[in-house]
């Protein structure tokens, strides 16, 4: 008997799409899947709060740098919009410097994403160590390379032998990774990224002023707001080669501190998910989206490196800012949303077109960035999936690998891998052929031995 349908706009590029009993069944589960046991949770916090407050300890009354005595702590990142799936086994910190006031320019060929940051006039001030030769430039990898040597002096004086390991540093990366491994489980780690952060009160720069795009979901208020508050620079260049002087010594704007806002008032009523009985399904759809990420990474490291988190977070706003009501959320429309969702994200990477939801000019799916060879493998990636009924959703059994043949997946851009061919009746005659010939081999030695034993009495 055939399976029963509903039909619904799928957001594909098909767009109307029938969403099975099976794939329906297979959302939900996965849906109440990734969501973090509270447990976890609760030891997690209480290891990742030790460490930062006694870092905060150890930079307050170091007496190395005193630029990172003043600091504050923001948090953010998925944990802390409560959309992290699987395990709380990563979390992000900023640590806010306070600066002079200052000026920054924007690196016209990056679209509004990256700046030059200078001080409006010059100081001396304990920040003068990390300016460039004018005197005035704040540049980015001093600060983070000085970020880096106070938290590995930090590691090494106060919780060595203690389960933390400080990671490499990363060119393209603004954090100073940590890393914990329980002695309880040693095969689960957990990371804090620790990213120095400049805090910038004056204004939003021009590409970003207009504010997202939240006037009929959150309201014009809101948008208003937002744009009032303070921006982020976080120390972290373009990726690409031959850079600029200037692109080196860049600062990437962030906007983490409003996005986890808009994660945590995301109804178009002030009054969803207050209570048991207005709950909606936004966050389970974006935990969704991000296990087919990731899963999709884990399958293809190579061919979906440019490929993120944070591409699945801004399509998802995107989305919410058009599927404005908060009745188009509810839990009995978990599976349409999931595949409205998916099939704007599918649709953004065959358009190759995903714009920034703060910086509307700045193409995320864009060179170098985002490579073409890398946006075409991600198009077949997420066309399998949607016609296979998301196989890297399901939970993989015990039997099998974590992580699927990839050798049986998208070999290249081009292409889908044919089926392993059958086996010719000539190769099942060979394979007879040389099992009977084993047995025969055997006997012969049987018989021999015989024969000896016979001739020896």
């Amino acid at each position: 008997m055939e399976s029963q349908t509903r039909t619904t706009s799928a957001g594909s590029p098909g767009d109307d799409a029938c969403i099975s009993v099976e794939l329906e069944r297979l959302i939900r589960q996965r849906g109440r899947d990734l969501r973090l046991r509270k447990l976890d949770q609760q030891k997690a916090v209480r290891t990742v709060n030790h460490l930062i407050d006694s870092l905060l300890e150890f930079l307050k009354n170091n007496e190395d740098q005193p630029f990172f005595r003043d600091i504050s702590v923001l948090t953010s990142g998925s944990y802390y919009e409560m959309v992290k799936i699987n395990k709380p086994n990563e979390f992000d910190i900023m640590l806010k410097l306070k600066v002079p006031r200052i000026d920054f320019s924007e690196l016209e060929e990056y679209k509004g994403l990256f700046y030059t940051v200078k001080l409006m006039k010059s100081t001396r001030k304990e920040i003068q160590h990390f300016l460039l030769e004018d005197g005035r430039t704040v540049s980015a990898t001093k600060v983070k390379a000085e970020m880096h040597r106070l938290v590995r002096k930090f590691i090494s004086n106060h919780f060595q032998a203690k389960g933390w390991t400080i990671c490499r540093k990363l060119v393209n990366s603004p954090a100073v990774t940590l890393e914990f491994t329980s002695t309880e489980k040693e095969d689960e780690v957990m990371s804090v990224d620790i990213v120095p952060t400049l805090e910038v009160p004056q204004g939003w720069p021009q590409a970003a002023r207009a504010g997202p795009n939240v006037d009929r979901w959150l309201g014009k208020k809101c948008r208003r707001q937002f744009v009032s508050k303070a921006v982020y620079f976080v120390p972290k260049r373009p990726k690409g080669r031959n850079l600029s002087d200037d692109a080196k010594e860049s600062w990437r704007i962030s906007f983490s501190h409003i996005e986890k806002e808009m994660m945590h008032y995301h109804g178009n009523k002030k009054t969803c998910c207050e209570t048991s009985s207005n709950k909606c399904c936004r966050k389970v759809c974006l935990r969704l989206l991000k296990c087919l990420i990731e899963g999709l990474k884990q399958q293809f490291p190579k061919q979906l490196e440019p490929l993120c988190s944070y591409h699945g977070k801004t399509a998802f706003f995107h989305v919410l800012s058009d599927r404005v009501h908060d009745s188009l959320w509810s839990p009995g429309q978990l599976s349409v949303s999931f595949i409205k969702l998916f099939g704007y994200f599918e649709r953004c990477a065959l358009n190759g077109s995903l714009l920034h939801f703060f910086v509307r000019e700045h193409n995320l799916f864009s060179p170098p960035a985002f490579s073409k060879r890398a946006l075409g493998f991600l198009t077949h990636a997420l066309r399998e999936q949607r016609d296979l009924g998301f196989p890297v959703l399901k939970v993989p059994s015990p039997s099998s690998g974590v992580v699927p043949d990839t050798e049986t997946l998208i070999p290249d851009i081009e292409t889908l891998i044919e089926p392993n061919p059958p086996v010719s009746d000539t190769c099942r005659i060979s394979a007879s052929f040389r099992h009977a010939y084993v047995w025969y081999s055997i006997a012969v030695i049987f018989v021999c031995v015989g024969i000896a034993c016979v001739l020896h009495k």
